[in-house]
């Protein structure tokens, strides 16, 4: 660190920028966001990142204090400097023998770095500025501009300098079109000012997804450096089936496991699942990402032999065992957050990779979920081995109703792909109570779960052991019931993916129903909260979807018995609530001496449009409002 050396002229000329009001909420703003890239005839690109800061709230010093930069083996970083201007005192810079190297992942294997900078001294009012070189020869001719970010930006520039003969083209995502002012024959500059802040909302899709993005692609006039340029979606499958042919070849061993593990499954459809099976459970995930290894799947054979391997890897391997069986398969290229990979912008920005089969005439679909009829490939069943528990015939809610690339031999080609109807994701709970003249209620619960429930469920019991698998338990029961104590807790198909997940427990609640005067309050709805808090925030136009993970179809059947000598004074009314993207109802009837109270609620989509958001608020609302209603039990006169 030098207090001598002061910030250069490009920092002090941002910080003399007259700001536009930001909320009082703003952290910090982007001063300045410059990249100025150089493009080599022979494919190298050299980059100079310039960013400054100006931090407003303490609670930015952290974040923006810090300079941290990634690189590996093909990107090589050859320098690196940071400034601050403090509101008082002398200037301070740090350079690249102050930084701390380390791993960037947590992958098994990897050659992704990073270098961070500390800066001293950042408090409000202080400028924060750093510059870095890259130099990198890239597997791909394309390059992200990200415009946005989480915190507003003053000026933005973007600068590309491409050699005599070569072209590029620009795709926008998120943000509207701005020309380039050419400067110079092969020189490209796009400048953009005053961008908001992607800001936070609860239930949003990744901010990556909505902020202003460009991406460019160039295209060289040496045709042997045209196979790393790509124009189409179909150029980018045509580029992957390349990079993966060699990838999918049996070995001996190879065979024999599938051969053993096929060997009693009677039908196509369960020789398929045996081998999905195989993947999620005896095929670690295990990153390993070394130069191309980030994009190219490892081997087959490796992937088999280690017994892990990486998304693309276990795909490589599921892939190749599936052709022993007759059946054909595809990679498809994906993204784990919905809104990153779009139909207007063909990129390899997908950061994800899963399969598509193609389904044989002879194999039913009943029970697979996950299909898209193609009119070309057939029908297209989607399935991650990367996601453990889901079952095969389902697909994962951050991949539903997104896009994929499926990269077939002919040529890439974008896929949308399935949302799942809310019969695959069925949660049925059943009860059986008895309510004591005290209050307290006790009682038997069986719970049935299949598709997505089933597996996220299954994650969370898998995650801790076995003696721990009653505290589980216990949140579940703990989100509806106060004062309740765990008697027995089961767990059925817990391993068996393809089978529904079940669930029975006995609890007992003291002082459920309350006492007044010769009056029981009980709320028949004993477990499941399904409204939500969105229901009661109509005080700010929403800016962004709401996201809703998977369509979903749950029942409720609770019988309450109750205490003796008590009937029932008053019950709350049935309720039915409907919108575009959810139905409810609930009715609560009394026969004998039995409270019955039945519930359906049912979720069709995964996202919920801004626009159409007051609808979804009204729906939840009366959903909330339906929750806390009581029945009121009455002390019969002697």
């Amino acid at each position: 660190m030098k207090a001598a050396d002061k910030a250069p002229d490009w920092m002090h000329e941002a910080a003399r920028q007259t700001l536009p009001a930001y909320p009082p909420e703003t952290v910090a703003v982007i001063l300045l966001d410059e990249r100025n890239t150089t493009v080599k005839d022979n494919g190298e690109i050299e980059t100079l990142y310039r960013r400054a800061y100006k931090i407003l709230r303490p609670e930015a010093r952290d974040e923006y204090g810090t300079v941290v930069v990634n690189f590996d083996s093909e990107t090589k970083l050859s320098y690196l400097k940071a400034w601050a201007i403090p509101p008082t005192g002398p200037e301070y810079q740090v350079n690249e023998k102050d930084a701390i190297e380390s791993g960037w992942t947590e992958d098994l294997y990897s050659d992704e770095r990073r270098k961070g900078l500390q800066l001293p001294a950042v408090e409000p009012g202080s400028i924060v500025g750093y510059e870095f070189v890259q130099k990198e020869r890239p597997y791909v001719f394309e390059d992200i501009w990200q415009l946005q970010h989480q915190i507003p930006v003053r000026h933005s520039r973007l600068t590309l300098n491409l050699p005599a003969g070569w072209e590029m083209a620009t795709y926008w995502s998120n943000y509207a079109e701005v020309k380039p002012q050419p400067d110079g024959p092969t020189q490209y500059v796009w400048e953009t000012e005053n961008l908001p802040a992607v800001e936070h909302e609860d239930d949003m899709p990744s901010w990556l997804a909505v902020a202003g993005r460009l991406t460019v692609k160039y295209y060289p006039r040496d045709s042997a450096l045209r196979a790393k340029s790509s124009g189409s979606w179909r150029d980018i499958g045509l580029w992957y089936a390349q990079l993966t042919a060699d990838r999918r070849q049996p070995t001996p061993e190879i065979q024999k496991k599938v051969a053993e593990l096929t060997s009693n499954a009677p039908t196509l459809l369960d020789k398929m699942q045996a081998l999905a099976s195989f993947m999620q459970h005896d095929i670690r995930y295990v990153e390993i990402q070394i130069g191309i290894g980030g994009l190219q799947p490892h081997s087959a054979d490796a992937v088999f032999r280690n017994r892990y391997g990486d998304c693309k890897d276990k795909v490589t391997l599921l892939s190749t065992m599936m052709h022993e069986i007759g059946v054909e398969s595809y990679y498809v290229i994906v993204d784990t957050q919905r809104g990153i990979v779009v139909p207007e912008t063909p990129s390899i920005a997908g950061n994800h990779a899963i399969l598509a089969i193609r389904l044989p005439e002879s194999v039913p679909s009943a029970n697979l979920y996950a299909i898209v009829q193609h009119p070309k490939l057939g029908r297209l069943l989607f399935f991650d081995p990367t996601s453990s528990y889901t079952p095969f015939g389902y697909l994962p809610y951050y991949l539903q109703d997104s896009y994929g690339l499926v990269a077939a031999p002919e040529g890439g080609e974008l896929v949308h792909t399935p949302l799942l109807a809310p019969s695959a994701s069925r949660l049925t709970r059943s009860a059986k109570f008895t309510l004591s003249p005290t209050g307290m209620l006790s009682g038997d619960v069986d719970e049935v779960r299949s598709g997505g429930e089933a597996a996220s469920r299954r994650a969370e019991f898998q995650a801790v052991q076995p003696a721990e698998r009653a505290k589980v338990v216990e949140n579940i029961v703990g989100n509806s019931v106060n004062n309740f104590s765990i008697k027995s807790a089961s767990v059925g198909n817990l391993d068996q993916y393809n089978l529904a997940l079940t669930l029975k427990y006995n609890f007992v609640a003291e002082n459920y129903a309350r006492s007044s005067g010769n009056l029981l309050l009980v709320r028949p709805r004993v477990l499941g909260q399904k409204g939500g808090a969105l229901g009661k925030e109509k005080d700010k136009k929403r800016l962004y979807p709401v996201e809703l993970r998977d369509p979903s179809l749950q029942t409720d059947d609770f019988e309450i018995t109750l205490p003796p000598g008590y009937v029932v004074d008053e019950l709350p009314q049935p309720v039915e609530a409907k919108c575009d993207y959810g139905y409810y109802s609930s009715v609560v009837e009394v026969n004998g001496n039995t409270l019955h109270y039945k519930r359906t609620y049912e979720i069709k989509d995964v996202a919920v449009p801004a626009e159409k958001l007051d609808a979804f608020r009204d729906f939840l609302h009366q959903i909330n409002s339906d929750e806390r209603q009581s029945a009121v039990l009455r002390k019969a006169a002697n």
